[in-house]
């Protein structure tokens, strides 16, 4: 079959991904084998794949790939969350669209509604993932919501429940307005703003004065029940039980004193507003004061608690106002009372909601709540685990962000205002008592022991039990994904669970340290007594080359599948990875996918040579055995064999440390530079001659090693070579990797010098403008001729040389390169340009002091000296003295040209 010119990924890659579906390579049943397990970070059902997921998932196939290929029982589970906040908005625009509200519905009603849209939209992304060419178990393909599933989490929230880990009360929440929802702290961003600072005045209700007061948010001031001052700011110590009258509302409220307030911010007198603030809430509670909610559920006005206050038609007009259109309307009431003294530009941080962009208020509200203080006292595993590397963070400095979190976590609050998701199981009489359980049956039952023992009367009329209309936080789900893709909650101690669980290694963002890693940890040790996982490798931020967050509001995010389709999954794969620093954020350029592109090319250049060889082979026959061709290339099959067992020991170091870029950069300049620049340059026979078989077979081997090497990287171009190579009986895929023997240092240091002479001759041909097809004869000056005895013969080919001779003084009317500390002398017909020679002896020479001297800088700093690697300080000196040697010889080189 005649190769195409270029690397055609969209013919190849849909045919290997369904190959490899069809032999069933990626599935995986518990067995004798090491496992090594991956559950996916869920993505939301509502996601389409973007550069995050492309990261994310790109660094989690190249790891089961190779897991795969060393031995082990390599399992990655799919799957998807039912995120309950952003898929309701996905259904009740739905609705809207079918001219339908959400109020308009039933629960059950809007649920069949929100099925229906799980099942048409839902496993988007999860078919995208195949054209990236994640090689996932699809057989365990995991929903948060799937039948087993839902019952765990309702399993595990009756038992926190009944081990009072879980309590219900009022407590201050963020609530989002937008999607009216409380959320935990951990779905709050705070975002800088440009804001105003109103100093308004407060008259005293004797009439004998005022006190100002700064805020922000005039808005709420409808809602305020004291003022508070420090007890010992001398400006309102006299002050302290006065009553002054809030503006508009003209409710009487006292003035307080507390140590909390500030006296250098604003006026030093803070207007508390218990309703609308979480530290007045702690304040007001205190000093036993009232609480007055001025916003609804959306955060539009409300008088519903201001009727005590008889409000004004005024205040009446304001109903249904919005928050922020309130702030400007109520500072101009204020101001025609003239009781703003006067404004000031401020800079402040509100919270937003992480799913919708909202500001959050703060609000007082009806909540379920894990206490988080009394489950780390049951569970102080979470926290040292992961500080003594029981867990192994990558990069390990998220460890201390991990600790500090723990240190000061709050209660989570894990109900949610939705439809969608798991229902909270439980039930109130009409009392109000509260019964938790799996079903109603089980909570009457529980209603009617409660009442039995208590000696009260039943209730004849068939009492009722109403269910809370609350879902569980979508967080309080997924942090059982590592145990429930295995039943191991729904259904404990099973064969699946007790083989895969806990995982190997976990890959995810750094942004959702707190709201998944942190929890799954907690859950892993409350349910199974272990860890969740053995390795975390948090990536970096994809951002844009100006370093911005890619978003769709900048336009910056580029469109991943229509990036597939353009350079192929492999270029996108490898462009991704290499400009992925470990941790760290990625500034990605799409000219990392182009370079992609070009990797391909290569390669498929490479087999397109070794094809026209063994073309040329099977027309022109083999010379005889032990011919001076395979002799002639023995050390470069020596010193190739030995670079590729340095590579792959230096590979598996790095794949240990999770270092995958640098592991990608490797093997890229291995095939670049050492195969393809220089390994096919050596061995290829000369102009339409056959090659050796043997030759030919190792170099075959060779590429062979390469593509596997390279495969967990770019899977679907390996494979299509390994096959284009020769017949093959196994697919690349599953093709074991073989331990790599130590590599010869001398082999390599001679690979080295004779990769050194050919590139250092080479320009000296070029400077002196020597064509390529003229020959030359080469004289070499040096104290070690055996060194380049066996080299001889590629050093010839390559410089195009007649001859090589060894002498022991300069060579007249010759060209002089200096390598090390050996001189090479290059004669040839052609007049040479002695001032030429010179000029270009002197600029190396010049270029060699001033890196001597950069050396020489950094071995005299005692700080470097102390605190780097002995390998470092030995690489440093070996640079000196090279450094050293060739200036020697450069100097040499001009006394004869003098």
């Amino acid at each position: 079959m005649e190769l195409s010119k270029n690397y055609l990924p969209g013919e190849t890659d849909a045919k290997w991904y369904q190959h490899w579906l069809d032999k069933g390579y990626f599935n995986s049943i518990p067995d004798d084998r090491e496992p090594y397990t991956i559950v996916i970070p869920p993505p939301n059902v509502t996601g389409v794949l973007h550069m995050g997921h492309c990261l994310n998932n790109t660094i989690q196939d190249i790891l089961i790939r190779r897991a795969r290929m060393q031995g082990k029982n390599a399992c990655w589970v799919p799957g998807t969350d039912h995120a309950s906040i952003a898929t309701e908005a996905k259904v009740v625009a739905m609705l809207r669209e079918r001219g339908i509200t959400k109020s308009s519905l039933s629960r059950e009603e809007f649920l069949t509604y929100a099925w229906e849209w799980k099942e048409k939209y839902g496993g988007i992304i999860l078919q995208q993932l195949k054209k990236l060419g994640c090689s996932l178990d699809w057989n365990r393909t995991s929903f948060t919501m799937d039948d087993d599933y839902y019952k765990s989490v309702i399993k595990v929230f009756i038992d926190l429940y009944g081990k009072g880990l879980i309590y219900r009360g009022k407590r201050m929440v963020n609530w989002d307005p937008a999607s009216q929802t409380a959320l935990s702290d951990e779905e709050v961003i705070f975002k800088d703003v440009d804001s105003k600072l109103y100093f308004v005045s407060y008259p005293f209700a004797d009439g004998t004065g005022k006190i100002t007061v700064a805020t922000t948010r005039p808005e709420t001031i409808l809602g305020d029940v004291a003022i508070c001052v420090h007890p010992e700011d001398e400006r309102y110590k006299a002050f302290i039980g006065k009553e002054v009258i809030v503006p508009i509302i003209n409710r009487k409220i006292p003035i307080i004193a507390d140590e909390y307030v500030t006296a250098e911010f604003g006026t030093g007198a803070l207007k508390i507003t218990p309703a609308h603030d979480k530290n007045d809430n702690i304040l007001g509670a205190k000093h036993h004061l009232k609480s007055i909610d001025t916003l609804d559920l959306t955060g539009k006005f409300t008088i519903d608690e201001l009727l005590e206050d008889n409000p004004s038609e005024q205040v009446k007009g304001y109903v249904g106002i919005d928050r922020f259109v309130l702030r400007k309307k109520i500072a101009e009431d204020i101001a025609a009372l003239a009781q703003i003294e006067k404004t000031e530009e401020y800079k402040s941080q509100v919270g937003t909601s992480e799913r919708t962009g909202a500001v959050i208020e703060n609000k007082l509200s009806m909540q379920w709540f894990i206490d988080m203080k009394k489950f780390m006292e049951k569970n102080p595993q979470v926290l040292t685990s992961v500080m003594d590397d029981s867990i192994s963070f990558h990069p390990a400095k998220t460890k201390n962000t991990y600790k500090h979190w723990l240190e000061n976590i709050k209660d989570w609050c894990i109900s949610r205002q939705l439809w969608w998701g798991q229902r909270i199981p439980a039930w109130y009489d009409e009392e109000g008592k509260v019964y938790v359980a799996e079903s109603e049956e089980e909570a009457m039952s529980q209603k009617l022991r409660a009442e039995s023992s208590a000696g009260s009367q039943l209730n004849a009329h068939n009492p009722k039990l109403f269910q809370d209309e609350d879902v569980l936080d979508t967080w309080f789900s997924s942090w059982l994904w590592p145990m429930e893709v295995f039943k191991g909650i729904s259904h404990p101690g099973n064969k699946e669970a007790s083989y895969y669980y806990p995982s190997t290694t976990l890959v995810t963002g750094q942004d959702i340290i707190f709201f998944w890693v942190a929890r799954m940890i907690m859950a892993g040790y409350e349910y199974e007594h272990k860890q969740p996982f053995k390795d975390v490798y948090f990536t970096g931020m994809v951002r844009d080359k100006q370093g911005r967050k890619m978003s769709k509001q900048l336009g910056n995010s580029p469109d991943l599948l229509g990036l597939i389709d353009t350079y192929g999954a492999d270029a996108v794969r490898f462009g991704i990875m290499v400009s992925s620093p470990a941790g760290n954020d990625l500034m990605f350029d799409e000219a990392a996918l182009e370079q992609g592109r070009n990797f391909n090319n290569k390669l498929w250049n490479a087999l397109k040579l070794l094809k026209m060889w063994q073309a040329r082979q099977a027309a022109g026959g083999n010379p005889e055995p032990g011919s001076t061709v395979i002799d002639n290339s023995q050390f470069t099959i020596d010193w190739f064999t030995n670079r590729l067992n340095e590579v792959k020991a230096e590979v598996e170091n790095l794949m240990k440390q999770f270092r995958l870029s640098e592991a990608l950069k490797t093997i890229y300049s291995l095939i670049w530079d050492d195969f393809c620049s220089w390994y096919l340059e050596w061995v290829k026979p000369g102009f339409e001659q056959p090659i050796d078989a043997a030759v030919y077979n190792k170099t075959v081997a060779f590429f062979e090693e390469l593509l596997q090497l390279l495969h967990p990287y770019m899977p679907f171009i390996t494979e299509e070579i390994f096959h284009q190579l020769r017949e093959q009986k196994t697919d690349l895929c599953t093709v074991q990797y073989r331990t790599a023997a130590a590599a010869d240092k001398d082999i390599l240091q001679q690979g080295e010098l004779l990769k050194n002479v050919i590139t250092n001759l080479r320009d000296a041909r070029n400077k002196n403008q020597l064509k390529p097809k003229e020959t030359i004869k080469l004289h070499i000056e040096t104290a070690t001729a055996s060194r380049y005895q066996a080299i001889e013969s590629i050093l010839l080919k390559q410089v195009n040389a007649a001859s090589i001779a060894y002498v022991e003084a300069a060579v007249a009317n010759s060209i002089v390169v200096a390598v090390e500390k050996d001189k090479f002398y290059i004669d040839s017909e052609k007049q040479l340009d002695s001032a030429t020679l010179k000029a270009d002896l002197l600029k190396d020479l010049e270029h060699q002091k001033g890196f001597l001297e950069s050396v020489v800088k950094k071995l005299s700093n005692e700080r470097f000296v102390q605190n780097a690697q002995p390998a470092v300080i030995a690489l440093e000196q070996k640079k000196k003295a090279d450094a050293e040697a060739r200036i020697q010889t450069i100097e040499e080189s001009l006394v004869g040209l003098t």
